[in-house]
């Protein structure tokens, strides 16, 4: 019974979390955290971490086009609930570094 309880306040703890509107970082998620976002499944989520382990970081939520299984319109269905960093944008932040 206390298993029981303790896993179910974790799924509520998870539950309130996803609901106050925190954002999925494409960067650093886990395969459950992107499973939670609405439209990836665990082959999406797969893909997004094979994709970074190969690519690299994501600049910004745009590159998710590149990932097989993604394309314009679902990208634009999932950017409210996804971010790159600790950037609540989906915009690349420009570089801003002088030129030396």
């Amino acid at each position: 019974m206390k298993r029981f309880l303790i896993v179910l306040f974790a799924c509520l703890a998870f539950m309130t979390a996803s609901w106050a509107g925190e954002l999925v970082d494409l960067n650093s998620a886990t395969q459950a955290q992107l499973e939670s976002v609405k439209g990836i499944g665990p082959a999406k989520a797969r893909a997004i971490i094979d994709y970074r382990s190969k690519m690299g970081p994501f600049r910004s939520v745009d590159d998710l086009k590149n990932v097989t299984g993604f394309g314009a319109k679902t990208v634009a269905k999932m950017r409210s609930e996804l971010t790159v960093g600790s950037s609540r944008s989906s915009a690349a932040k420009p570089d801003t570094r002088k030129n030396r």
